[in-house]
């Protein structure tokens, strides 16, 4: 399989379900049971019943994970993952970041090391001061629901989307491609790009859109109030369905993307300028809606069809 976007030849590995294949990690850590981590969990367990699973998190959150028998161990600190071969912090970005000061203290042997977040310049920089025995690679599934949280953590989260990685140099070889293959076999398809590409494009595809629809709901939410909001059909609904993300996620991703993220929303402030100064003519209404809609049919081939909420 050839990545678009690296230009790199990945393994082609079918997921599997429950097979007798060996794991890629025996002991799987993973700090934050939210959405991502907790279906990564999931997706762990059901792949490789023999892989233990230890989940780093409050106790209320290990309590649900144990429930859904999403993980084996369960503490609150770190020191857990002590002989963990596989680190996989999907906590908040700004948490993550303290955590890998923290790593070479509760992780004592050799480890791959990775995360999930949604930027990736802050988090490889600081992994340079880990010791050689941990190897990190930076990540990002592009997988996720209307809603995060464990309760809404699946093991099919990640079928069939991108997941983005991001080394820091060449030495992480080994360890990038038994990250290939691990997330390969939970279903996604892995690229390779650096950190500053993926914070780029990442400002354009998430980070933007995720802004732009929270400021719209905002600003009609208090235009038109709740007797206004009785009144809508589905396309403000559906345009609008981003605007549910928390801001606790979202004040981090802001904080070690501003650069990239303010040129996005420069881009998108300026086509909204030309297309208020533009209201009275054909011209800049053609232009953008006919654009939009042959990008919107370019990318409906990528993105799979949304479950039902």
């Amino acid at each position: 399989m050839s990545d678009p976007v690296g230009g790199r030849q990945l393994p082609v590995i079918q997921p599997g379900q429950g097979d007798d294949s060996p794991p890629i990690f025996d002991k799987v850590g993973i700090v934050g049971l939210g959405l991502i981590g907790g279906s990564i969990a999931l997706a762990v367990r059901q792949i490789w019943p023999s892989s233990l699973v230890i989940g780093v998190d409050d106790k209320d959150v290990l309590e649900r994970a144990m429930v859904l028998h999403a993980i084996d161990v369960a503490a609150d600190d770190p020191v857990v993952m002590a002989e963990a071969d596989l680190v996989i912090l999907a906590a908040p970005v700004e948490e993550n970041l303290r955590l890998l000061v923290k790593l070479e203290d509760s992780v004592v042997g050799t480890a791959v090391v990775t995360d999930v977040g949604s930027t990736k310049r802050a988090v490889v920089e600081r992994a340079r001061q880990l010791p050689p025995r941990l190897t990190f690679v930076g990540g990002h599934p592009l997988g996720g629901a209307p809603r995060g949280g464990i309760e809404h953590a699946r093991p099919d989260l990640f079928q069939g989307r991108p997941w983005i990685f991001t080394p820091a140099d060449d030495s992480t070889g080994d360890a990038l491609g038994r990250l290939h293959t691990f997330v390969t076999r939970l279903g996604a398809i892995p690229h390779v790009m650096t950190a500053g590409e993926h914070d780029r494009q990442l400002a354009f595809l998430s980070h933007m859109p995720q802004l732009a629809a929270s400021a719209l709901m905002h600003v009609v939410g208090e235009a038109v109030g709740a007797s206004g909001l009785a009144l809508s059909g589905r396309g403000l609904a559906d345009t609008t369905r981003l605007a549910s993300s928390p801001a606790t996620i979202w004040r981090d991703i802001c904080a070690t993307n501003t650069q990239e993220i303010h040129a996005a929303l420069n881009r998108l402030i300026e086509e909204l300028e030309l297309l208020r100064d533009g209201l009275g003519g054909d011209e800049a209404i053609d232009r953008v809606f006919d654009s939009a809609a042959g990008w919107r049919a370019v990318l409906s081939e990528y993105v799979p069809r949304r479950p039902k909420e």
